[in-house]
């Protein structure tokens, strides 16, 4: 392969396949990290023949896209590089934010790298980055038409769930307290139920009492919820209710709850005027993706 990396002294002493290597090395211990959420050397055989594979493809279309002419005069700032490095970093920081760089050092000499490697790669990637950037540039902007036109063409996509609002009283199961045994825990939601279901409006104020959820300094408040977002007991129970109605007790793997539907709001698609702003962006970042796919499929298959 052909390296393209940056100008750099301290890389230019050393050969291309020392820079090879340690190129893929970053680019497994990058992949291995996003794929597999561990490092290299975490990997089963077979994870590390497709992190390897990954990489190596990767390096292979780095290099074409440096190869060619709108590669041409591309140049990342050292102040990029020294940012994206930075952004590195910062897994490395301990609890007060101060970088552990006896822990970076390791972690890279680990995987045989240093920091001249890493800004190499990143330096290379940026550039690449630069590159895809300058072909999608002559691109035209999604007019509002466009947008439009993809709205009503796929209305399913923008159809909302119905959503609840919805507030709970949690009172907690542990033997290590009197009052919070299964018998005690379950006797003391229970009256606190029965008294809601009676008064209602005075769910709020119980919830500050007596629930033993955070969400108790809000009135019991779990927000506006689609089906999916609660446990599952208290999902199926909470769009059986009624507008202003409070439930029988449900026991969930947290202990025992009470739940109040405060509101409705019924499925419905979204207004076009609400989706336009984001619609515009994903539809434009979509143009980029096909151009981008377009190119470099054109540069790899001439």
């Amino acid at each position: 392969m052909n390296r393209h990396m940056p100008d750099n002294p301290a890389a230019d002493e050393r050969s291309a396949e020392q820079l090879e290597d340690s190129l893929l090395a970053y680019h497994r211990l990058s992949i291995a990290s996003e794929r597999f959420k561990c490092t290299p050397d975490a990997l089963s055989p077979e994870q590390q023949h497709e992190v390897r594979q990954i990489a190596l493809r990767q390096m292979l279309i780095e290099d074409a896209v440096l190869s060619s002419p709108e590669a041409s005069g591309v140049i990342v700032p050292p102040a990029v590089i020294q940012q994206a490095l930075a952004q590195l970093q910062e897994r490395f920081r301990d609890a007060e934010g101060q970088l552990d760089q006896e822990a970076l050092q390791a972690e890279m000499q680990r995987h045989g790298l240093d920091e001249t490697d890493i800004e190499a790669a990143l330096a290379r990637q940026l550039r690449v980055e630069c590159v895809l950037d300058r072909v999608c540039a002559a691109l035209p902007a999604v007019s509002d038409t466009d947008a439009r036109l993809f709205y009503y063409l796929h209305l399913d996509e923008f159809k909302l769930p119905e959503r609840r609002a919805a507030r709970h009283i949690l009172i907690t199961i542990n033997n290590d307290f009197p009052e919070n045994t299964r018998e005690q825990a379950l006797a003391r939601i229970s009256a606190i139920a029965r008294r809601l279901r009676r008064k209602p409006e005075r769910f709020a104020e119980q919830a500050l009492k007596h629930s033993e959820c955070p969400t108790s300094l809000q009135g019991g408040l779990l927000g506006t919820v689609s089906r999916g977002m609660l446990f599952p007991e208290l999902d199926s129970c909470l769009f059986r209710l009624r507008p202003g109605e409070v439930s029988e007790v449900i026991e969930s793997s947290l202990g025992f709850h009470v739940l109040l539907c405060d509101s409705i709001q019924p499925s419905h698609t979204a207004a076009i005027e609400e989706v336009l702003p984001r619609l515009l962006e994903q539809l434009d970042e979509r143009q980029r993706r096909r151009a981008r796919k377009r190119w470099l499929h054109s540069l790899l298959n001439p």
